[in-house]
């Protein structure tokens, strides 16, 4: 195969474009108020699916689609899954039906922010243009993909699963190794969706790449360094980059609201990316001959482990929200979200003695809280706060544990690990949900 063929060289897109200008009349003077049913449709579709795309959940591209439709006078009925919208337009006199989809789901906070603007601008700005202005502009929004190189989004995946080690009891050895592996695992993995490599052999090779890598380091620091067998115990925090943050929580929140095929689309998707995931890391541990066992006690201070959890809770919300395309300004809003909120929860288990599930509620609470406080202040979507703001919380150290012991058949120590990581699975998204109920009147309706 030649050296820069792609894909498209391979094989036909299985997805074709939609010919979103063939819609308007390049010559029209028409603004789109006053336009045609069918140019105000392909308006109303193409905005949802730029949304569904940014990876934000169904009530919030339904919400759109309708404030659109209300700004341009026709009625709008949608049903929203993972990747596809099917609506309806209606005006009184014409119907128009359309199905779209996109042709695989991701996140990217910087596009979301920027349509919510659009949508919020839409009765000031955009309602005055005609239809062709209007995509023009959709077009200019739909351009921005990554912000970061690969390298970049390595050293983003890095510094998460670094401070993510830390969080889980780790040490300096376990850090600086999990750093290593996570970036070299996480630049292959954003290689590999930018040649569109489908799911599961995108998340087999990144996670198997992370693991090797975790193991070569390990092996040379053991010779070089003299490091202890006992610091093994790190080569799961370097894969904990794969946590699919987004879609288990806009799940919840789409449940909540009824939403039930989005919600258990996304469920699904989750439960996909954590099973193939923690397969692979399985199968790497058995022939790189590693053991999930405890990490060795740090014996810290009770006040330097406070400071500790802060800086590293930060640099871990920082780094996971980078790795969803998030703006430095935005990154860094929802790193301080984070080290409050996670640290709080870790301080309830260590001394309140609350459980894990519960303390869990109480930091994706307090996110969301602080989040909606905040969303009103500089107009960061919600949710681009609160999703990376709590990811550190999912529970992919137990996920992993469970898979493994469930692997070599300890059906007990399975079930155990299973159960605890479910219940905290489960709190995340309620504790936001929660927080949306208490801060946002709109969500507390069922309409």
């Amino acid at each position: 195969m030649p050296k820069n063929s792609n894909y498209t060289d391979i094989m036909e897109k299985n997805h074709m474009e939609i010919p979103w200008h063939d819609y308007v009349k390049n010559d029209s003077n028409v603004l789109i108020a006053k336009a045609g049913l069918i140019e105000k449709a392909s308006v109303i579709g193409r905005v949802g699916l730029i949304m569904l795309s940014c990876g934000t959940g169904a009530w919030r591209v339904r919400t759109s689609m309708n404030r659109l439709s209300k700004e341009l006078g026709v009625t709008c009925t949608v049903d929203v899954g993972l990747m596809s919208i099917e609506f309806n337009c209606f005006d009184g006199t014409d119907c128009v039906s359309q199905s779209l989809s996109i042709a695989n789901t991701g996140v990217n906070t910087s596009k979301l922010y920027r349509m919510e603007q659009f949508v919020d601008n839409f009765p000031k700005e955009e309602a005055h243009l005609t239809g062709e202005e209007i995509h023009r502009r959709l077009d200019q929004i739909e351009k921005i993909h990554t912000l970061y190189s690969p390298a970049k989004l390595g050293l983003a995946s890095a510094l998460a699963c670094c401070a993510f080690t830390f969080l889980l009891g780790g040490g300096p050895v376990e850090m600086i190794l999990a750093f290593i592996a996570a970036g070299v695992g996480n630049v292959i993995r954003t290689k590999m969706i930018k040649h569109h490599f489908t799911l599961f052999f995108n998340i087999a090779v990144s996670i198997s790449a992370a693991c090797m890598t975790y193991a070569i380091c390990f092996h040379l620091a053991e010779i070089f360094f003299h490091v202890s067998a006992l610091h093994e115990a790190g080569y799961i925090c370097s894969m904990l980059f794969i946590i699919p943050g987004f879609p288990f929580i806009t799940s919840g929140i789409d449940l909540a609201k009824l939403d039930l095929r989005s919600g258990l689309e996304r469920l699904s998707y989750s439960v996909i990316i954590v099973l193939v995931a923690t397969m692979f890391a399985w199968i790497m541990a058995l022939l790189l001959h590693f053991h999930p066992q405890d990490f060795s006690a740090l014996n810290l201070a009770v006040g330097t482990k406070l400071i500790l959890r802060i800086i590293t809770s930060f640099c871990g919300v920082f780094g996971f929200s980078i790795m969803f395309n998030s703006s430095i300004p935005m990154a860094a809003t929802a790193a301080c979200i984070g080290a409050v909120a996670n640290t709080l929860r870790l301080e309830l288990v260590d001394y309140t003695s609350t459980p894990p599930a519960a303390a869990a509620f109480a930091g994706a609470l307090t996110a969301g809280i602080l989040a909606s406080i905040i969303k009103r202040n500089n107009g960061y979507p919600r949710i681009s706060l609160t999703v990376p703001s709590i990811v550190i919380m999912v529970p992919g150290l137990y996920l992993y544990r469970a898979f493994y012991n469930l692997g070599i058949m300890s059906l007990t120590e399975a079930v155990l690990w299973f159960s605890s990581a479910i219940m905290i699975i489960v709190t995340l998204p309620l504790g936001l949900i929660f927080a949306r109920i208490l801060t946002d009147r709109t969500f507390r309706y069922c309409s």
